[in-house]
C-alpha cells in the first residue's frame, strides 16, 4: 500500500506540476519522481510475478540475475542506475527547497549537488558490487529461468 500510494500521489503531482516548475531542482524533483513511479511499477510487478508465477524467492539472486547476463544487462544496468540516481536526485531537490542554512560553508544548492554526486558514486559502487565480473557472484540454477537458461 505504501508503494501504491507513492506511485499514485507521485503521478498526480507530476501531472499537476510539470508545466509550472521553474528551477532546475524543481524539474529534477518531478522528473526523478516520475522515474521512481515507473520503476516502482515495474519492480513491484516483477517481484510479485517472480513469487507468484515462478515460485522463486525474490531475494538478492532474483535481483542480480539480469544484471549478470547479456543482453539483459543492457536493460538492467541503466534501470537500476537511474533508480538509485532518481532517489538521490529526489532527495537533493527536496533538500534544496527546504534547507536555508549553510553547512560547512556550503549553500543549500551546493549541498544538494553534493547529495546528487554522492548518489552517482553510490550507484556505481552498488552496480559493481552486484556483478559477477567484479565480485564473483554466482547465480544459483533456479534463477537461470529469469535469463532463459
Amino acid at each position: 500500500m505504501a508503494i501504491a500510494t507513492q506511485i499514485v500521489t507521485g503521478l498526480r503531482l507530476f501531472i499537476m506540476k510539470r508545466k509550472i516548475v521553474s528551477t532546475v531542482f524543481d524539474k529534477l524533483q518531478i522528473w526523478s519522481g516520475l522515474y521512481l513511479a515507473i520503476f516502482f511499477l515495474i519492480h513491484l510487478s516483477a517481484v510479485l510475478a517472480g513469487r507468484i508465477i515462478l515460485k522463486l524467492d525474490t531475494n538478492f539472486y532474483f535481483g542480480v540475475a539480469g544484471l549478470n547476463a547479456f543482453p539483459f544487462n543492457l536493460f538492467f544496468i541503466p534501470y537500476y542506475t537511474l533508480a538509485i540516481l532518481s532517489f538521490f536526485a529526489h532527495i537533493a531537490a527536496l533538500h534544496n527547497r527546504k534547507m536555508s542554512l549553510k553547512i560547512l560553508g556550503l549553500t543549500p544548492q551546493m549541498q544538494s549537488i553534493v547529495i546528487f554526486l554522492f548518489g552517482f558514486l553510490f550507484s556505481i559502487f552498488i552496480l559493481f558490487g552486484l556483478t559477477n565480473e567484479f565480485t564473483g557472484v554466482q547465480i544459483p540454477a533456479e534463477y537461470k529461468v529469469l535469463i532463459g537458461n
